[in-house]
């Protein structure tokens, strides 16, 4: 099939730091390569709208409004209309018209949404192929949200699982192939749309080249200091890593500290709210919020831990930890998605104790962690680069690059 891409995100693909950006800006690089690519997504930082250039270089043509609408006008606009809030948050008028105008003009054989919410755009009487990249499953997780709050948050987590879950079942109907990060969110969306065809995973990767333990001189203040270093990356105003940095604090650390008493437990990510940052209030805890770069201190940590409770598809923050030969102690939830050994590529750690006894095992038996990290780095080597990882794409979006952009490609 010859023709152009529409690829629609709800956040601007650069820069590629954190979860959903990075798979989006790899899944972008992978579409390029096979044909012109028009990129319609939304903004929400100054960091996003700076890298407006890099955009510009990859895309046929591009729309980059910028996200303005605050999450509570979103909530009255979704109360008002019957819709999930998630869709009134996304929900942009310029980046309609600039979607209606690219479908007149240009011959577009293929629509590639990532994330559900970006179905809004897709007109009711498009009828070239459909790809839809829900990434997780979002309505299972607002029903886990729902799960463990009160009221008020109870109802509004329930209400947005129920209109989403509705939602999605409607979308992935309408789609020629429906996307997921792992195998076990696919078989969750395929029990969740009865007789649905076409769901299936693309898993995310890593870039092996860019985290490179020979290539990372370890953080400073963690090197020179005495440990063992538990580290904990990610995005600090997202639920689910606010409650496992929580969790590791108050239920997790206490324990190790009393056989450690030098142990330290790092928080890295951006936006910690008022809550994490009162964990650094806790002995051995420090918040350090937003970072440069995040490798120096995978570089210097003794562990790297993801105590998640809720945990939708494939972890970036393991598969760098891992990539970074690093040993990952992980919840099961955290561990979706990822092709590997318990005890020989990471260490499974199914309740507070076990989190407890393999940290200070581990602590005390610096060979077996080397070894584990050396397993894990080879792992994701032999496995799970990005390349590796998109090479469906051609056959998903039905269309082959032509020769200029298989010559673009492989000397890339």
């Amino acid at each position: 099939m010859a023709g152009e891409i529409l690829f629609l995100a709800h956040r601007t693909p650069f820069p590629p730091d954190r979860g959903d950006k990075i798979r989006s800006h790899n899944v972008l690089k992978a579409l390029a390569a096979l044909a012109p690519v028009h990129v319609g997504c939304l903004g929400e930082t100054d960091a996003d709208m700076a890298e407006e250039k890099a955009l510009a270089a990859l895309a046929a043509s591009y729309c980059m409004p910028r996200r303005t609408k605050p999450l509570p006008l979103a909530g009255i606009e979704a109360l008002a209309t019957g819709a999930a809030i998630s869709i009134s948050a996304f929900e942009n008028k310029a980046l309609y018209r600039w979607v209606r105008d690219t479908l007149t003009n240009r011959p577009i054989a293929a629509i590639y949404i990532f994330s559900g919410q970006m179905g809004q755009y897709v007109p009711h009487d498009w009828s070239g192929r459909l790809v839809v990249d829900f990434v997780d499953v979002d309505s299972a997780k607002f029903e886990a949200y729902a799960a463990k709050s009160g009221l008020p948050m109870r109802w509004v987590h329930a209400r947005e699982g129920r209109l989403l879950r509705h939602y999605e079942a409607q979308l992935a109907a309408r789609a020629d192939c429906s996307l997921l990060v792992s195998d076990e969110e696919a078989a969750l969306m395929r029990a969740r749309c009865p007789g649905v065809p076409n769901i299936g995973a693309l898993r995310n990767g890593i870039d092996c080249a860019l985290y490179d333990p020979a290539k990372v001189r370890p953080h400073r203040d963690l090197a020179n200091a005495a440990g063992p270093h538990f580290v904990f990356s990610g995005q600090m105003d997202y639920a689910p890593n606010i409650d496992a940095v929580e969790r590791f604090t108050r239920r997790i650390m206490p324990a190790i500290l009393t056989l450690h008493p030098a142990a330290q437990f790092h928080i890295v990510g951006r936006v910690p709210t008022p809550a994490v940052r009162k964990l650094a209030s806790e002995q051995g805890v420090t918040v350090w919020g937003e970072v440069p770069d995040v490798r120096p201190f995978l570089a210097a940590a003794s562990m790297v831990v993801a105590p998640l409770t809720i945990a939708r598809g494939v972890q970036n923050k393991v598969l760098e930890a891992m990539a970074m030969a690093k040993t990952v102690l992980a919840s099961p939830e955290a561990l979706t998605g990822i092709d590997g050994e318990d005890g020989e590529h990471f260490l499974r750690c199914d309740s507070d104790a076990e989190f407890v006894a393999q940290a200070c095992a581990l602590a005390d038996d610096r060979f077996r962690a080397e070894k584990v990290g050396k397993a894990a780095r080879q792992l994701v080597l032999d496995r799970m680069s990005w390349p590796a990882m998109m090479a469906p794409l051609a056959d998903i979006v039905g269309l082959t690059p032509g020769p200029e952009r298989t010559a673009r490609r492989n000397a890339a």
